[in-house]
């Protein structure tokens, strides 16, 4: 939903961080005729390939040369992800995902009930919040070319320095129905409106050209954030701002703009550090008044096609 003009922006006082970092998605689209494989739960979140099989009580039919890398020295992705079955509607959902060997089994926590892509599609295996993996997710084809995006995003935050817990705000607002289990020990933030689940917007007062934004790919982000927001989904568990998006994006970024998405410095970082700084939580964002309520500020998301 795009964010309406009855919405109420609180400052969310993010600062710039020094890293800017993607959080890389997985999305499949399974035929029923390749092999199924079980689906076990990582052995741990370094390991995850290895360990006892405990069984997510779920097989899911993909192609023997399907690889997603083990957690490895310094990366340790949470590799959310999202398979569509055969059925063209259920949505199985796996965090972190590995799968290490050609024709070897899928690894990952299973999100429990899978969501139909015909229902509201809230949920999902960002298990910091409970928010879907899928949705909000930058695609490929999003940040290049002209056309804008067209729906909400999804970013993560160094829980430590700015998401808020106390018993009376668990560290979750809806949508998410959750926060990390860690979260009353390790959430360290002083505002109490910016959770697990807050929509974050940059409010309509401000322009792509108050903030001197140069990169294309920036200005791309801008307008999705003043118009549609950004979820909390994650903690980072570092000092880094990251965003939520389909593997193959990186590549094709890369090859667009002749340089990374992950940057700690230059105009692209420069830029998007811009953008956080300037982000407010929407605080009446509610189910009632999705956004903030009233007339949106830009198109809903086309619908889902067969």
């Amino acid at each position: 939903m795009p964010i309406g003009s009855n919405a109420q922006y609180q400052p969310a006082h993010i600062k710039p961080a020094p890293r800017l970092r993607s959080d890389e998605e997985y999305f499949f689209e399974l035929k029923g005729d390749d092999p199924r494989q079980p689906v076990y739960a990582p052995g741990s979140w370094r390991k995850r390939c290895k360990g006892k099989k405990k069984s997510m009580k779920i097989s899911l039919p993909v192609p023997d040369d399907l690889i997603v890398p083990d957690a490895g020295k310094g990366k340790t992705p949470n590799n959310a992800s999202a398979f569509l079955m055969p059925d063209g509607r259920t949505l199985v959902q796996l965090e972190p995902l590995a799968r290490c060997k050609p024709g070897g089994p899928i690894y990952g926590w299973r999100y429990f009930p899978n969501v139909d892509i015909y229902d509201a599609g809230i949920g999902g295996a960002h298990f910091g919040s409970g928010l879907s993996s899928i949705g909000g997710s930058i695609r490929e084809g999003e940040l290049v070319g002209d056309a804008p995006i067209r729906h909400a995003l999804k970013i993560n935050l160094w829980g430590k320095k700015y998401l808020y817990y106390s018993k009376g705000i668990p560290g979750y607002r809806w949508p998410a129905d959750r926060a990390d289990k860690y979260a009353a020990q390790q959430y360290g933030g002083k505002n109490p409106e910016l959770v697990q689940g807050s929509l974050l917007a940059i409010p309509p007062d401000i322009t792509a050209s108050s903030l001197g934004l140069k990169t294309q790919p920036a200005k791309k982000l801008f307008h999705a954030l003043q118009d549609y927001g950004a979820y909390v989904v994650d903690d980072t568990a570092w000092n880094a701002h990251a965003i939520p998006l389909e593997h193959s994006v990186l590549k094709e970024f890369r090859q667009t703009y002749g340089y990374g998405f992950n940057r700690s410095e230059g105009p692209f970082f420069e830029d998007v550090m811009k953008l956080f700084t300037r982000l407010s939580v929407v605080s009446n964002n509610t189910p009632e008044s999705v956004g903030g309520g009233g007339d949106p500020r830009a198109p809903l998301a086309p619908p889902i096609h067969d």
